[in-house]
Parts: C-alpha cells; structure tokens; sequence
C-alpha cells in the first residue's frame, strides 16, 4: 500500500505517496509532464484572454488538502508548464520516495479539454501498465495504477476534466506500491472543487 492507515502500527506499515511527474525521483523543482498528460495538447490549451497572463496557481490543491500520516512537502507552483496556460505543483514525501504530481491546464473551451483527457489516455501505456478505470471525479474520470514500463516505480495516474480544465494527478512510489483507491479519489475531488471554485 502507498499509505498506511493512521490507525496503523508497526514499522511494517507503508506510508503515504503522491506524484505526477514523469521523473520517479520527485526532486526537480519544477514537475515534470508524463506523455499522458500533456505531449498530443500542447497546441490546444489556450488562455481566454491572451493579452493578460492569468495565475491559474490558484487553481491547484495545498499541502493541506493532502491527508495521510506522512507529511508532504510542496515545491513552488510552476505557473504555465511547458509553456501551456495552466499551473503545476509537485509534492514530496520523506526523502521523496512518493511524490505526488497535480498538473491543471486550462483550455478555451470543455471541449477542448476532454479532446485533451482522450488523448491522454491513449498515452497512459507510455508511463504506466495497467487497465484504465472509471473513477468518480470531475467529469470523465479515469484512474490507471502499475508499474512503470521499466518496473522500477509503481505510479498511479488520475485524469479527469473540471469544465475547461484538465488535470493530471500522478502519484508515484517504489515498485508494487500504490495508494489507496479512496485516498486517490479523495485528493482528486478536492482538485476539481478547487478549480470550480477558482476558474
């Protein structure tokens, strides 16, 4: 398991994890993408007033809104990733063995990001093996877990659209380690409220 209960004792519990980054190491200080997150969208995300640069870093969950009994730490939100309007955020756990990733890129239109979503998920079998499911976030929620194609991390990828916002959320740990489903949604719902809130 990614996270150990809070109720759980012993050494032999595994605690929490989060990341959505390609890298495993989750000591970059800016996120890196997954191919399922962002290569086929670069040319559809697309701000709504491009004259005036928007801080969509507000969009973006806290290292508050992460509950599990290991403490996370956040890098600084890194405003319009890969040049895309949108923001990104990376968490780390002790000695960055989890890490969680949360990428939201906005888009002029739902329909643009759910082409986004689509794509995404065509390219999960990139950075993760593993069967696509439903999930229940946002709309089109889609959560896939396994281990890397070299096996060396195991990685968890949610995606999901908030109205014109895509979001990646990709968590990652050592090999064969996973969070919790609930854990997983939980965050996830936390993410598309905040941008129903913030967009």
């Amino acid at each position: 398991m990614w996270i150990a209960p809070k109720t759980a004792a012993g050494a032999g519990a595994v605690v929490a994890l989060v990341a959505l980054s390609a890298g495993c190491s989750g000591n970059s200080s800016s996120p890196t993408h997954t191919a399922g997150s962002s290569a086929s969208v670069t040319s559809s995300a697309a701000a709504p007033n491009p004259g005036q640069p928007v801080d969509y870093t507000k969009l973006l969950i806290k290292p508050t809104d992460i509950e599990a009994p290991m403490t996370f730490t956040a890098t600084p939100p890194v405003s319009n990733p890969d040049g895309r309007p949108g923001a990104a955020i990376t968490f780390s756990g002790p000695e960055n063995s989890r890490v969680i990733t949360d990428t939201v890129l906005v888009f002029a239109d739902p329909a643009a990001a759910t082409n986004a979503l689509e794509s995404a998920k065509n390219a999960l079998g990139n950075s993760v093996n593993g069967t696509p499911k439903p999930v229940d976030v946002g709309t089109g929620g889609t959560k896939v877990e396994g281990n890397t194609p070299d096996k060396s991390r195991g990685k968890t990828v949610l995606l999901f659209t908030e109205g014109r916002a895509f979001v990646t959320i990709d968590f990652d740990a050592p090999a064969e380690l996973f969070p919790p489903p609930e854990f997983v949604t939980q965050l996830g719902q936390k993410q598309a409220a905040a941008i129903k809130s913030g967009l």
